[in-house]
């Protein structure tokens, strides 16, 4: 069998308060919390290490930077936003009230922010 290079990802987002970042990620998202390291939070995302990098300054990123897939997204949509989190609406695509948008293909995608503005996202398949 052959091996593989790079075998396994590791996740990288950054935060300029790093308690308020653990605070959404363990609290509100439900993310299992591993370690506050000098340099880095970490926290384990279904096996994959995510590292929130502990920075001075972040610049806006106008992308996703960090996504789940979930199988019902209204209902994920819902339980999040009984944890606080908000929804983005973006003039520039075609979402219904809740905001999700539909891709051509049928897929359905939501966006929200991190304390940190960090663009993440829902999709379902």
């Amino acid at each position: 069998m052959e091996m593989t290079l790079l075998s396994r990802p590791i996740l990288f987002l950054a935060t300029t308060d790093p308690a308020q970042a653990r605070a959404f990620y363990e609290d509100v998202l439900g993310l299992t919390f591993v370690a506050d390291e000098p340099w880095a939070l970490v926290f384990d995302v279904a096996g994959t290490q995510l590292r929130i990098q502990k920075v001075d300054e972040l610049p806006e990123v106008p992308y996703t930077v960090l996504g789940w897939t979930v199988e019902d997204i209204r209902q994920a949509m819902t339980e999040l936003t009984e944890r606080g989190v908000a929804f983005v609406q973006y003039e520039f695509l075609p979402q219904d009230e809740h905001g999700v948008w539909e891709t051509p293909s049928g897929v359905r995608i939501a966006w929200f922010t991190d304390p940190d503005g960090n663009t993440l996202s829902l999709t379902e398949e």
